[in-house]
């Protein structure tokens, strides 16, 4: 009887992994897809800032700075919950296309609209259904971030076509835990995305 009921316990884990490897299969693939966008934006937004330099913007070569280590935290993000489920993450190197500065906005703005708008709602939800919570509150995370980054680039844009870059903001902060952005001199107490103190905030500026 007793063996009986031991093999009967081990059906079921075994049946409650399988099931569960089954689910994450696809949440997996849509991390790892999320990571390499995460990790290419950051690259990307690097090489703008150092574009807007070259253009004489040191407030938009700011913003795509403090934009760039807010993706870097996405994709390490989105990579510790991979590993957690026992992937290994390739390493790769992103491509980079960098033009004039306005081109780069614009080029930001379309891939911040596309995220946000299509791919992390249909990977959340994913998740979800999946029961992958870890992932769906990276994935959360990185969403409600870059909606406000959505913004921050469309006002860059607005100055740069006034000739108004100067007005920009010239200092924003970072939360290193799920890199929730702030373009005020004095952010929120805690992050509204994690709780993390403004303390542990990141901060760039001119």
């Amino acid at each position: 009887m007793k063996k009986i009921f031991l093999v009967i316990i081990a059906m079921i884990v075994l049946s409650g992994i399988a099931s569960y490897g089954a689910y994450a299969g696809k949440t997996s693939d849509n991390l790892k897809m999320a990571y390499k966008k995460e990790l290419t934006a950051s690259a990307r937004y690097t090489a703008y800032a150092e574009q807007a330099k070259k253009e004489g913007y040191p407030q938009i070569a700011i913003l795509f700075t403090a934009v760039a280590k807010s993706e870097a935290i996405h994709a390490a993000n989105h990579k510790t919950v991979l590993e957690r489920l026992g992937e290994v993450v390739q390493e790769f190197e992103p491509e980079l296309i960098t033009k004039t500065t306005k081109e780069n906005l614009l080029a930001a703005m379309e891939a911040e609209t596309a995220a946000t708008n299509s791919m992390y709602p249909d990977y959340i939800a994913t998740a979800k259904d999946e029961n992958v919570l870890d992932a769906a509150k990276s994935m959360r995370w990185a969403m409600e971030t870059e909606k406000r980054h959505i913004p921050m680039f469309t006002n860059a844009m607005d100055a740069l076509n006034a000739k108004k870059v100067a007005d920009l903001p010239k200092v924003y902060f970072i939360c290193p835990k799920c890199g929730n952005t702030y373009n005020v001199p004095n952010p929120e107490a805690e992050c509204s995305f994690c709780g993390t103190k403004s303390t542990r905030f990141i901060k760039f500026e001119i």
